[in-house]
Protein backbone atom coordinates (compact mmCIF):
# COMPACT_ATOMS: atom_id res chain seq x y z
CA UNK A 1 0.00 0.00 0.00
CA UNK A 2 2.06 3.32 -1.34
CA UNK A 3 0.03 6.21 0.72
CA UNK A 4 -0.24 9.31 -1.44
CA UNK A 5 -1.82 11.44 1.52
CA UNK A 6 -3.59 11.33 4.61
CA UNK A 7 -6.70 12.80 4.57
CA UNK A 8 -8.03 12.91 7.89
CA UNK A 9 -6.80 11.37 11.66
CA UNK A 10 -8.72 10.44 14.46
CA UNK A 11 -10.08 13.89 15.45
CA UNK A 12 -11.01 14.91 11.54
CA UNK A 13 -12.50 11.61 11.73
CA UNK A 14 -14.17 12.19 14.73
CA UNK A 15 -15.34 16.21 13.50
CA UNK A 16 -16.57 14.02 10.69
CA UNK A 17 -19.06 11.87 12.53
CA UNK A 18 -20.13 14.57 15.27
CA UNK A 19 -21.16 16.68 11.71
CA UNK A 20 -23.48 13.86 10.48
CA UNK A 21 -24.96 13.54 13.16
CA UNK A 22 -26.53 16.42 13.22
CA UNK A 23 -27.33 16.49 9.69
CA UNK A 24 -29.43 13.22 10.11
CA UNK A 25 -31.21 14.63 13.13
CA UNK A 26 -31.87 17.70 11.70
CA UNK A 27 -33.09 15.76 8.60
CA UNK A 28 -35.25 13.45 10.33
CA UNK A 29 -36.47 15.58 12.61
CA UNK A 30 -34.95 14.00 15.89
CA UNK A 31 -34.47 10.57 16.10
CA UNK A 32 -37.83 8.79 17.11
CA UNK A 33 -38.02 6.59 14.04
CA UNK A 34 -34.63 6.44 13.24
CA UNK A 35 -32.45 3.00 13.02
CA UNK A 36 -28.95 2.37 11.48
CA UNK A 37 -26.84 -0.28 9.89
CA UNK A 38 -23.82 -0.45 9.71
CA UNK A 39 -21.94 -2.32 6.24
CA UNK A 40 -19.53 -4.99 7.31
CA UNK A 41 -17.00 -4.54 7.98
CA UNK A 42 -16.28 -0.47 8.91
CA UNK A 43 -19.34 0.73 8.15
CA UNK A 44 -20.43 -1.65 11.20
CA UNK A 45 -17.65 0.76 13.59
CA UNK A 46 -18.85 4.31 11.81
CA UNK A 47 -22.51 3.31 12.87
CA UNK A 48 -21.57 2.27 16.07
CA UNK A 49 -19.90 5.59 16.55
CA UNK A 50 -22.76 7.79 14.92
CA UNK A 51 -25.16 5.81 17.18
CA UNK A 52 -23.19 7.01 20.04
CA UNK A 53 -22.90 10.72 19.32
CA UNK A 54 -26.65 10.59 17.93
CA UNK A 55 -27.40 8.93 21.90
CA UNK A 56 -24.86 11.86 23.59
CA UNK A 57 -27.36 14.60 21.16
CA UNK A 58 -30.87 12.71 21.62
CA UNK A 59 -30.44 11.10 24.66
CA UNK A 60 -32.89 8.48 23.52
CA UNK A 61 -31.31 4.74 22.34
CA UNK A 62 -31.41 3.44 18.70
CA UNK A 63 -31.44 0.20 17.28
CA UNK A 64 -28.26 -0.42 15.74
CA UNK A 65 -27.66 -3.59 13.38
CA UNK A 66 -24.82 -4.96 10.61
CA UNK A 67 -25.08 -5.93 7.29
CA UNK A 68 -22.75 -8.78 5.40
CA UNK A 69 -24.07 -8.03 1.77
CA UNK A 70 -21.57 -10.72 -0.24
CA UNK A 71 -24.22 -12.69 -0.79
CA UNK A 72 -25.79 -10.38 -2.23
CA UNK A 73 -23.28 -9.07 -5.08
CA UNK A 74 -23.89 -9.34 -8.58
CA UNK A 75 -19.84 -10.38 -8.77
CA UNK A 76 -20.75 -13.08 -6.11
CA UNK A 77 -20.45 -15.74 -8.80
CA UNK A 78 -17.73 -14.66 -10.34
CA UNK A 79 -15.46 -14.22 -8.17
CA UNK A 80 -12.26 -16.81 -8.14
CA UNK A 81 -11.80 -17.16 -4.85
CA UNK A 82 -13.71 -17.87 -1.57
CA UNK A 83 -15.77 -14.67 -0.54
CA UNK A 84 -15.92 -14.40 3.30
CA UNK A 85 -19.13 -14.41 4.42
CA UNK A 86 -20.23 -13.20 7.48
CA UNK A 87 -23.43 -12.98 9.85
CA UNK A 88 -25.33 -9.82 9.53
CA UNK A 89 -26.72 -9.01 12.84
CA UNK A 90 -30.67 -6.99 12.79
CA UNK A 91 -32.85 -8.13 15.53
CA UNK A 92 -35.03 -5.18 15.11
CA UNK A 93 -38.62 -4.72 12.56
CA UNK A 94 -37.14 -2.46 9.86
CA UNK A 95 -40.97 -2.09 8.64
CA UNK A 96 -41.88 1.71 8.76
CA UNK A 97 -38.49 2.56 10.05
CA UNK A 98 -36.29 5.29 8.63
CA UNK A 99 -33.12 3.33 8.08
CA UNK A 100 -29.71 5.31 8.43
CA UNK A 101 -27.31 2.60 6.25
CA UNK A 102 -23.41 3.49 7.39
CA UNK A 103 -21.00 2.31 5.22
CA UNK A 104 -17.16 4.11 4.50
CA UNK A 105 -16.47 4.08 0.78
CA UNK A 106 -19.19 4.83 -2.00
CA UNK A 107 -17.19 3.91 -4.77
CA UNK A 108 -19.11 2.05 -7.79
CA UNK A 109 -22.64 2.05 -6.14
CA UNK A 110 -22.99 -1.51 -6.50
CA UNK A 111 -22.18 -2.82 -2.92
CA UNK A 112 -24.73 -0.34 -1.69
CA UNK A 113 -27.31 -1.65 -4.31
CA UNK A 114 -26.61 -5.01 -2.98
CA UNK A 115 -27.50 -3.47 0.35
CA UNK A 116 -30.69 -1.74 -0.58
CA UNK A 117 -32.00 -5.53 -1.62
CA UNK A 118 -30.70 -7.06 1.44
CA UNK A 119 -32.93 -4.35 3.40
CA UNK A 120 -35.91 -5.11 1.33
CA UNK A 121 -35.54 -8.74 2.03
CA UNK A 122 -35.99 -7.33 5.80
CA UNK A 123 -38.94 -5.39 5.18
CA UNK A 124 -40.69 -2.42 3.95
CA UNK A 125 -39.02 0.61 5.62
CA UNK A 126 -40.42 4.27 5.59
CA UNK A 127 -36.86 5.47 3.88
CA UNK A 128 -33.41 4.37 3.41
CA UNK A 129 -30.76 6.98 4.00
CA UNK A 130 -26.83 6.16 3.05
CA UNK A 131 -24.59 7.63 5.14
CA UNK A 132 -20.84 7.28 3.64
CA UNK A 133 -17.64 8.45 4.90
CA UNK A 134 -15.52 9.17 1.57
CA UNK A 135 -17.64 9.49 -1.74
CA UNK A 136 -14.66 9.21 -4.44
CA UNK A 137 -16.84 9.00 -7.29
CA UNK A 138 -16.63 6.62 -10.47
CA UNK A 139 -20.51 5.12 -10.04
CA UNK A 140 -21.45 2.73 -12.04
CA UNK A 141 -25.00 2.94 -10.82
CA UNK A 142 -27.18 5.94 -9.87
CA UNK A 143 -26.66 5.78 -6.59
CA UNK A 144 -25.89 8.88 -3.86
CA UNK A 145 -25.40 9.51 -0.62
CA UNK A 146 -27.43 11.34 1.93
CA UNK A 147 -24.59 11.64 4.17
CA UNK A 148 -21.11 12.61 3.20
CA UNK A 149 -18.28 12.83 5.26
CA UNK A 150 -15.73 14.36 2.66
CA UNK A 151 -16.13 13.75 -1.04
CA UNK A 152 -12.69 13.04 -2.36
CA UNK A 153 -12.52 12.94 -6.54
CA UNK A 154 -9.73 10.09 -7.14
CA UNK A 155 -8.26 8.79 -10.20
CA UNK A 156 -8.60 4.99 -11.40
CA UNK A 157 -5.58 4.33 -10.02
CA UNK A 158 -6.13 6.10 -6.78
CA UNK A 159 -8.49 4.51 -4.05
CA UNK A 160 -9.32 5.47 -0.15
CA UNK A 161 -8.79 3.48 2.67
CA UNK A 162 -10.38 3.84 5.69
CA UNK A 163 -8.67 2.90 9.25
CA UNK A 164 -10.53 2.46 12.26
CA UNK A 165 -9.27 1.59 15.82
CA UNK A 166 -11.36 -1.13 16.33
CA UNK A 167 -10.14 -3.03 13.44
CA UNK A 168 -6.99 -1.71 12.42
CA UNK A 169 -5.94 -0.01 15.33
CA UNK A 170 -5.36 3.50 14.02
CA UNK A 171 -7.91 6.07 13.00
CA UNK A 172 -7.11 7.54 9.79
CA UNK A 173 -8.76 7.82 6.10
CA UNK A 174 -5.57 7.69 3.63
CA UNK A 175 -5.70 8.19 -0.21
CA UNK A 176 -3.64 5.30 -1.49
CA UNK A 177 -1.84 4.29 -5.10
CA UNK A 178 -4.00 1.25 -6.46
CA UNK A 179 -2.28 -2.35 -6.67
CA UNK A 180 -4.04 -3.34 -9.68
CA UNK A 181 -3.67 -0.26 -12.18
Amino acid sequence: MKIKSKIADKEGLDRILTRIAHEILEKNKGSNNLVLIGMRTRGEYLAKRLRNKLIAIEGIDLPLGVLDVTLYRDDFRKRIKQPQVSVSDITFDVNEKDVILVDDVLYTGRTVRSALNAIMDLGRPSSIQLCILVDRGHRELPIRADYVGKNIPTSLNEEIKLKVEEFDGEDAIYLIESENK
